[in-house]
């Protein structure tokens, strides 16, 4: 076999591995293990619309480990390109990915048709890097298979996908034939989390490609109700306007139950408004409740999940909410303030002290939620600086990858080493972390790989 890497080198998106195989025929078979979008930094972006180094033609089948946008968004463009095989992935994901495309899609027909409008895009048109029939024909092609059953890709190769915990439907995918196996992280979900259940145990790969997202840090052990409850209250206190950009396929839910708690317990107000603005996040929110095996909650505190805020669908109600006066609680996608709804929620309630925008989750480098963490005055917004006067918070311990202590254990479950580790899916100071994790803790053979890079699996 061997293993190109074609994307989440160096940075926390466009996750995308291609592993080849020669078959019995002397052929060669291509299976593309993740299909995902570049997020952030400009550089990493015009990725998306660069010429891949392979032909999606030439491309046998696909393997989603999730349905996140930098996991699952670049699918729509590799069909469109020509790929006309299996996307296999779990029911859940399948269901997931029916939102998330759809919603990427959307975005970008209407951000090239505001850009067009408004005049500040370089390009004359600009143009949507895929349209909702491109997601749909997509879609069209998704193929679910059950947890911890063997599938048969053709050609000697098998894959299994094993529960992950990071979100609904994710997991960890090994591929193998009679000579070898490799086994891809995606995203590693953390053993303690309040919804979902803890990462499946791997007992055995020969290689290994993880992720690294915090590979350089510990979550903070403290409980993540304090520091939302004292946002939440410091807030309310100037009839303020708490606006969470969240991502809608987990973290919306998480915060919701939160908040849930914090209302019943009386650490917060009851009686303060809660709008989930996201369409996106309440459907995946009926999504959840539909998958209750994979997740920790009860019946009833699904129910009450679902019952803590106000959703939201149309525009017109969403833009009232820019002219509504606090106290309120705003829970909109997206999750590092790149596009969607919670954009026009920071263009009205950013430039006010009395309010506070709090980020609960990973910011990539060259994202506005990386940028306002950092204490910027201003973010561009539709080709205008925006002022940012609100507070800007964070809580960090309420990611739902795990950290690098977490990974190690993880990694212990191994009955004995992989061959060879590949630290992929962080920033470049963060894999390098991980790696030296791994070789301090467990004294496996690992590198960090380079973008486009190509290695051979014995």
């Amino acid at each position: 076999m061997e293993l190109t890497f074609l994307g989440a080198t160096g940075t926390v998106t466009g996750s995308k591995y291609l592993l080849t195989s020669k078959t019995e025929s002397g052929g060669l078979k291509r299976i593309l293990i993740d299909c995902g979008l570049f997020q952030g930094l400009k550089q990493l972006r015009l990725r998306n619309w660069a010429t891949l180094p392979i032909n999606p033609k030439n491309v046998h089948a696909v393997v989603l480990t999730h349905a996140h946008i930098d996991h699952s968004g670049y699918l729509p463009l590799f069909v469109k390109n020509g790929f006309s095989g299996k996307v296999y992935c779990s029911e859940a994901t399948r269901d997931l990915c029916e939102v998330l495309l759809l919603d990427s899609a959307h975005l970008q027909e209407e951000e090239a048709r505001y850009a067009n409008k408004s005049g500040f895009s370089k390009h004359n048109p600009a143009l949507p890097l895929y349209t909702k029939e491109d997601a749909q024909n997509a879609l069209a092609l998704l193929t679910t298979v059950d947890y911890e059953k063997d599938i048969d890709l053709g050609d000697d190769l098998r894959l299994r996908l094993s529960p992950s915990g990071h979100i609904l439907g994710s997991a960890f995918a090994r591929i193998h034939n009679k000579r070898t196996s490799i086994l891809f992280s995606g995203d590693i979900g953390r053993p303690h989390d309040i919804l979902m259940k803890a990462p499946s145990k791997i007992r055995q790969a020969d290689y290994l490609v993880v992720e690294s997202t915090y590979g350089n840090r510990l979550h903070d052990q403290t409980d993540p109700k304090i520091k939302l409850a004292e946002v939440i209250n410091q807030t309310v206190q100037h009839k303020g306007v708490v606006v969470i950009p969240v991502f809608a396929v987990g973290r919306a839910q998480e915060l919701l139950y939160y908040i849930h708690l914090l209302k019943s317990s009386g650490a917060i107000d009851n009686n303060i408004p809660v709008y989930l603005n996201s369409p996106m996040a309440v459907d995946a929110t009926a999504i959840f409740n539909h998958f209750k095996s994979e997740h920790r909650l009860t019946p009833d505190q699904s129910h009450a999940l679902c019952h803590t805020a106000h959703m939201v669908n149309g525009i017109e109600e969403s833009k009232r909410l820019n002219e509504t006066k606090g106290p309120m609680i705003i829970l909109s996608a997206s999750g590092m303030a790149t596009g969607g709804r919670v954009v026009h929620h920071l263009k009205a309630f950013a430039p006010n002290p009395n309010n506070t925008i709090l980020f609960v989750g990973f910011q990539a480098a060259g994202t506005r939620g990386a940028a306002m963490l950092d204490g910027v005055e201003s973010i561009k917004i539709h080709g205008e600086y925006v002022p940012v006067r609100a507070k800007v918070a964070l809580i960090s311990n309420l990611s739902a990858h795990a950290d690098y202590s977490e990974i190690i254990a993880w990694l212990g479950g191994f009955e004995s080493p992989p061959k060879k580790t590949f630290i992929t899916h962080g920033e470049p100071v963060a894999a390098d972390a991980m790696r030296l994790h791994i070789e301090e803790h467990l004294h496996w053979r690992v590198v960090v790989p380079d973008y486009l890079e190509t290695v051979t699996l014995d």
